[in-house]
């Protein structure tokens, strides 16, 4: 008896565009990939500056100490500011000003107390806060006295 081969699975199906969507995807995944990888460099190249300028600015306010102060904190500000517009247009960057702008929009729609309902929760915490310091008090006196009872220490 011959051993029967096991069936071959289709390669394309039965749809003449099944290797052209294959293609498709292919070509956009190696697309995607290669913009990744580009936007990696880039943004390393990015972190690297900012990283290098930072240290820059800050051993040059420390070390040119003979300069004046107002020059040396005006010239860090705009170290500062330009490692901060570096900093911006990285992928994270962006995505932290995306967060940043979400935020914003967020806390806007937040319903905040008036002035008379602050004063009244601060005054209802300050009392509940009084009165749980008396209870603790009190059972720490109860507990105290019991103690000093049972072992003879209390008179």
């Amino acid at each position: 008896m011959a051993k029967q081969a096991p069936p071959k699975r289709p390669s394309g199906g039965s749809s003449p565009s099944c290797p052209a969507i294959y293609s498709l995807k292919h070509s956009y995944h190696t697309h995607i990939m290669s913009t990744k990888t580009t936007s990696n460099t880039s943004d390393r190249l990015k972190w690297l500056s900012v990283v290098l300028l930072l240290s820059v600015g800050i051993v040059s306010f420390y070390t040119l100490t003979e300069y004046s102060l107002l020059l040396r904190v005006v010239s860090l500000l705009a170290i500062v500011a330009i490692v901060a517009v570096i900093a911006f247009s990285t992928t994270k960057g962006k995505n932290t000003k995306s967060f940043l702008r979400e935020t914003n929009i967020e806390v806007r729609k937040v319903v905040w107390p008036t002035r008379q309902e602050t004063i009244q929760m601060t005054g209802i915490v300050i009392i509940m806060v009084i009165i749980l310091s008396l209870f603790i008090w009190a059972v720490d006196s109860l507990l105290w006295w019991i103690v000093q009872s049972l072992t003879g220490q209390g008179g």
